[in-house]
């Protein structure tokens, strides 16, 4: 085995043009499999929707009637409105493309002597490919180095057991493959194949993309889009014969059908969830969260428990060595002291036994404390070969390393590891191990870190196949600081004002666990939870548990699953956190699953749904209050929809069943919907949360999207503004010719549909408070139908086209006026109790 200086980044590696070079001649590392749909495929499936189905079916029936004008003008809006449908699907594809590169390994690659993280498709023949436990090897590589290497490689030969990998290019012992999983220890290896020349791309492996999931929310509006599309085709039937057998004309009947149709079909209800979502999707990546599976957007806004590690994500993750104690002393590390031989001894154990090339910051803090203090203890090491190691495993939480000089016949022996571990492993006497307990308690109560360290010395040729097996002598232990985030007090209250009960699983001992905790504010009146302890329970007496404490400590992967089973089975919406390999059923048993995008493995970001792209807390709170916007936006949007489509639907079917002359045709149809359309993709996007979305307790669960509250207020805003237009339009026709009185109505159809939108941003808030929210689209878009409808109806030619003759004008301004302040007075008339503020039992009931 290599001296410990033998480290990946002395071999040879790649330059990032010569890298760049590569993958331009290579291609992509990408296996066989879905692509992003194309162009074509885009516009075909755009045309094949029932909306443009229908506009072409009206473009033909005006060319039957030899109406070329109106039928040109309808062909030339569904290629507008086509364009503009491709071109935001075209968009929401690259996104989708974007957030499906994630589903690929991440890569560990040494370019120009410098590690980087780089996409699993942009590897290339000859990288240099570091591999640590929970990485999935990106392409096939031949083995350079390895240190307890075993890899999974189910997914290419279906054999269950890990392959042990060696430093060899001869035999297969030697190779890794694109795909396995590592499962132990770590190494570096060359790449020497890529995307479809592995070996399982010449099988036929087909790359993993983003599932399709469908959710309570995407679930209920296509049913209800389904329920309203056969209700609008059987109300076109119904309307084309009442119109022909009263009025004797079959094309006009056909084409009033057609109108009537074309009004109450709900296509805005899946582009506001397709738009929603991916806009959403990159919002939250602004504030350090990437998203892998859309529908988790719609789930984390409604998160009763944020279930979350300590290290990392409560602290920063910056561990430093800041005393060593021997059994007899404590010695505080401070820069340029000077530390005597035993406790140097203390740390050069504890570097022994820790990875030569660390990738934890606590070993990383263990490397620079022995560099400062024990610089003796380094050099000493560089001089051995580490022969054999022991990895800790759940059963036995430290770690052992063997050290064997060129020239000596003796091994040495270097443990580190959990305190009561090591104890155990030394044998200690029941009176000397509970000293040392309470001096560990009495560290962990100030919230630092403590490990055991130990050594032995044995026989190289008789290693017992356990730790268990050497002769130890404790030696003392180590204490590493982690200091909490200044943002985390703060971001915990503000959870606590939310209804969000926070709870921190951590493997740490209890007493640090509980001083962080403190620290950090969150409720500590329960107590802690051991992992020990959570084995004891039955599910039914973990669930009682699990509703007060907060805090789990010395927890490993299969207490966070039992723990988020318990909060699943007392009603709670479970976001976990995690980072290992053995995390990963954690991270799938939750509603949401947040994988450490800083120090999580491959296999715990395909489990999960988002990213934490540098392991914050206060990121995970900021995705929280995000899903929170995007599902109220969603819920706005939805409610804009159903109350717009009543007064349009209404007054393209009223008239033909009260004999008046028809009031729409398509091309006005096609009008509202030019403002309709991007009032729901951009207007309600964009607007922002209001000052009270962390206030209000989470939503239940089972809360459906079109609630009884929100479509009373929805219908009664459409069926108050059908009505007023009905009135308009009968009153008009006795005082004015049909085209002045279709041009009144349509101005009130119009003047109503922007002020809808303004009211429906909004379930609860006043005109004044709605006002002060800032949404610059809103006025754009406002602005803009103001001047299309001036245009449509002032501009001779255009008029015609829509059947109008501008009435006077201050008809027109009192219309408008009137209409704007029945939809205000009348939406503020209709508004909805604001909820209660936020409690944790509200929360769970």
């Amino acid at each position: 085995m290599n001296a410990p200086d033998a480290s990946p980044r002395a071999l040879e590696s790649l330059s990032n043009a010569e890298a760049a070079r590569r993958l331009s001649a290579d291609g992509p590392n990408e296996l066989p499999g879905q692509g992003p749909r194309s162009l074509a495929g885009i516009v075909r499936e755009v045309l094949t929707e029932p909306m443009f189905l229908l506009l072409i079916a009206a473009a033909s029936i005006y060319v039957i009637l030899g109406d070329v004008r109106e039928a040109t003008i309808l062909a030339a809006s569904i290629v507008v409105v086509v364009g503009i449908t491709v071109l935001q699907e075209r968009r929401t594809e690259q996104a989708l493309s974007k957030l499906r590169d994630l589903s690929s390994p991440r890569a560990l690659v040494i370019r120009d002597g410098v590690e980087q993280r780089i996409a699993g498709r942009d590897v290339v023949v000859g990288d240099l490919v570091l591999l640590r436990e929970g990485d999935r090897v990106p392409a096939d590589a031949v083995m350079l180095d390895a240190t307890a290497l075993s890899v999974d490689e189910s997914i290419l030969t279906g054999e269950s057991l890990p392959v042990e990998k060696l430093p060899s290019d001869t035999d297969e012992h030697g190779h890794v493959y694109s795909g396995s999983l590592v499962v132990q220890g770590y190494g570096s290896a060359r790449v020497v194949a890529t995307g479809a020349r592995t070996e399982i791309g010449k099988i036929g492996g087909v790359l993993k993309t983003l599932e399709a999931e469908t959710t309570a929310l995407f679930g209920e509006v296509h049913r209800l889009v389904r329920w309203i599309a056969t209700a609008a085709l059987i109300l076109c039937a119904a309307i084309a014969v009442i119109y022909s057998l009263s009025r004797h004309d079959w094309l006009a009947g056909v084409l009033a059908g057609i109108t009537v149709a074309m009004s109450v079909l709900p296509e805005e209800f899946p582009l506001v969830l397709t738009v929603f979502l991916a806009m959403g999707a990159w919002r939250i990546s602004r504030v350090g969260v990437l998203t892998r599976r859309l529908p988790a957007l719609e789930s984390i806004g409604a998160a009763t428990i944020l279930a979350v590690d300590k290290t990392g994500t409560l602290t920063e993750n910056r561990m430093r060595v800041v005393a060593i104690e021997t059994r007899t002393d404590r010695i505080e590390m401070q820069a340029g002291a000077s530390i005597t031989d035993a406790p140097q001894q203390v740390l050069g154990i504890a570097l022994a036994a820790s990875e030569r090339a660390p990738f934890d910051p606590m070993e990383k803090a263990i490397h620079t404390a022995a560099q400062s203090f024990a610089s003796p203890a380094v050099e000493q090491l560089r001089g051995m070969d580490l022969i054999r190691e022991y990895d800790l495993t759940p059963e036995l939480l430290a770690v052992t390393h063997v050290w064997k000089a060129a020239k000596e016949d003796r091994a040495y022996v270097a443990v580190k590891g959990a305190p009561e571990t090591v104890m155990e492993l030394c044998h200690l006497a029941s009176s000397e191990r509970a000293e040392l307990m309470k001096r560990v308690s009495a560290n962990a109560e100030r919230g630092l870190r403590i490990l055991g360290v130990a050594q032995g010395m044995t026989s190289s040729d008789t290693l017992p196949e356990s730790p268990r097996g050497f002769e130890l002598q404790f030696l003392g232990f180590v204490c590493l600081a982690d200091p909490l985030r200044g943002d985390v007090p703060a971001t915990l209250a503000e959870c606590k004002q939310a209804g969000i009960r926070v709870v921190m699983i951590t493997g740490d001992h209890p007493g640090t666990a509980l001083a962080i905790a403190t620290q950090a504010g969150f409720d500590v009146g329960a107590g802690v939870l051991t992992g020990a302890e959570v084995e004891t329970l039955d599910d039914e007496t973990l669930r009682r548990r699990a509703r007060d404490v907060n805090i789990y400590a010395r927890s490993k992967p299969e207490h966070k699953l039992r723990l988020v089973q318990a909060f699943k089975a007392d009603g709670n919406e479970v976001v976990m956190t995690g980072d290992g390999v053995n995390d990963a059923p954690a991270l799938k048993a939750a509603h949401v699953g947040v994988a450490m995008g800083g120090r999580g493995t491959d296999v715990a970001r395909e489990a999960a749904s988002l990213v934490l792209v540098d392991d914050d807390f206060k990121s995970l709170v900021a995705a929280v209050r995000l899903g929170r916007r995007i599902y109220t936006n969603i819920r706005h949007a939805m409610s804009y929809i159903v109350s717009v489509h009543i007064p349009i639907a209404g007054m393209g079917l009223l008239p033909v069943l009260l004999g008046w002359p028809l009031l729409l045709f398509p091309v006005h149809v096609l009008f509202l919907e030019f403002v309709i359309d991007p009032a729901c993709a951009f207007v309600f996007e964009a607007d922002p949360e209001s000052e009270d979305v962390m206030k209000r307790p989470p939503r239940p669960r089972e809360e459906p999207l079109f609630s009884y509250d929100m479509l009373k207020r929805s219908i009664g805003l459409g069926t108050c503004v059908m009505i007023w237009t009905v009135c308009i339009y009968g009153a008009a026709l006795q005082w004015l010719d049909d085209s002045s009185a279709r041009a009144l109505v349509f101005v009130s159809l119009v003047f109503a549909n922007v002020a809808l939108i303004f009211v429906s941003r909004s379930r609860s808030g006043s005109v004044r408070a709605i006002a002060r929210r800032h949404n610059n689209i809103f006025w754009i878009m406002a602005a803009l139908a103001c001047v299309a409808l001036a245009l449509v109806i002032y501009i001779p030619a255009i008029a015609a086209v829509f059947r109008f003759t501008p009435p006077q004008w201050q008809m027109i301004m009192a219309v408008a006026l009137a209409t704007v302040v029945l939809v205000l007075v009348t939406g503020r008339w209709l508004r909805v109790s604001p909820p209660a503020p936020a409690t944790h039992d509200a929360a769970r009931s």
